[in-house]
């Protein structure tokens, strides 16, 4: 069982800021992965639409973590549950977070704080292998202090761990996708 992955937008941190916005597919389900701050929102749809799905297809939205330029867009998608740090919310029921996404077991969460104190990282199995979408990384070019961390200890220690699965790819939280091997450029 694997998972396939599309970045729907890149996300950039300069005068602007956008989260990057990653699609991920396994059997049933469809999950965006933090659909934040864009310049428009058609920068969302459009990619979806184009990938064949409309915003009522997706069945599971992921916040990495409660900034606004991570979530902002999450209205887009009327029937989805949302995943944070804490539970699983659908309509007006709130429960207890699972790390496996239901309908995709390739897919599961991993608490990364750092950044914030309540983030989470999504590592998804796919058939060139894991593929981990985290704020750990703004991007590879940095920085590599996060100017906004709570605590960079914490961050450096969930990098590790991150770094320690051995993904192929890291998704970074306003960023293109790059391979561990960038950060030692």
């Amino acid at each position: 069982m694997t998972a396939t992955v599309d970045i729907l937008t890149n996300g950039y941190a300069n005068e602007r800021v956008a989260s990057s916005v990653v699609l991920v597919r396994e059997n049933d389900a469809v999950i965006v992965v933090d659909p934040g701050m864009v310049a428009r929102r058609d920068v969302i749809l459009d990619p979806l639409h184009a990938l064949g799905l409309h915003e009522d297809d997706v069945t599971d939205v992921i916040f990495s973590h409660h900034h606004p330029d991570h979530t902002l867009n999450a209205a887009l998608f009327r029937r989805a549950r949302f995943h944070d740090v804490w539970a699983i919310y659908l309509d007006d029921n709130w429960n207890d977070r699972t790390d496996v996404i239901e309908g995709a077991p390739s897919v599961s969460l991993l608490d990364t704080p750092g950044h914030t104190r309540e983030d989470i990282s999504t590592l998804i199995e796919t058939k060139e292998g894991l593929v981990v979408c985290t704020h750990l990384w703004w991007s590879v070019l940095g920085p590599d202090v996060d100017p906004l961390a709570v605590d960079q200890d914490l961050l450096e220690s969930s990098r590790a761990a991150v770094l320690a699965r051995r993904p192929v790819t890291i998704i970074p939280g306003h960023g293109p996708a790059f391979s561990p091997a960038d950060l030692a450029r």
